[in-house]
């Protein structure tokens, strides 16, 4: 098994993930911890200075719980959090007598929140859109892997090499980046090597 990923070949639909995954501490290696610990100090940074100036917009305005949400998925997911699963997080957060949270509004608090800067983008990917809470912009080569692997979860080199038609250093270096930024968990336990991307693993998946 590869040091940077740990298997899920085990997992052959996403309602197994859950079972395979209830340590959450163990699903990422250390050198993904340290970049994404540097990524979440300057957003942090950015986030304290936007607190500070709108302390009382965030206490009139319930869904900046957005900030909440994403910071406490971020250790599984790499900051790449499903539009509807950060919608239901809010929701649940906000109890049974909170009136519900449509997708649009979601849309709207996370335009107030561009003001962090890069921290908050909205990509759409296929059907769905993706929320990225962290800084650094994906390239478009980065949101067409998304797009490859929506329907799986995963997808393989040889998929970006048929699939896509590119070659393989291109395919290698894109990935090679998405799990070094915690994008992706590398599955070695199939005959190929699998990229699983976390964002597209049912809500229920993991306890946070």
């Amino acid at each position: 098994m590869h040091r940077r990923g740990h298997g899920i070949g085990a997992i052959k639909n996403k309602n197994l993930a859950q079972a395979r995954y209830k340590d959450k501490g163990t699903l990422l290696a250390e050198d993904q911890f340290a970049q994404m610990a540097k990524q979440m100090e300057t957003f942090r940074g950015h986030l304290e200075e936007f607190a500070a100036k709108h302390k009382d917009d965030i206490k009139k305005d319930p869904q900046f719980r957005i900030i909440e949400v994403c910071l406490a998925t971020s250790h599984r997911n790499g900051g790449l959090i499903g539009l509807e699963e950060l919608r239901d997080r809010l929701v649940a957060s906000r109890g049974k007598r909170s009136q519900d949270i449509s997708l649009d509004d979601v849309f709207c608090a996370i335009k107030k929140l561009k003001v962090l800067g890069n921290g908050f983008t909205v990509i759409p990917v296929g059907k769905t859109y993706l929320v990225q809470s962290v800084p650094g912009e994906l390239s478009m080569d980065h949101t067409t892997v998304l797009q490859q692997a929506q329907e799986k979860g995963y997808v393989t080199k040889t998929d970006l090499l048929t699939k896509l038609k590119w070659e393989e250093e291109r395919a290698v270096r894109t990935m090679n980046f998405m799990v070094k930024e915690g994008l992706a968990w590398i599955d070695d336990q199939a005959k190929e090597r699998q990229y699983w991307f976390p964002s597209f693993f049912p809500y229920n998946t993991f306890a946070a």
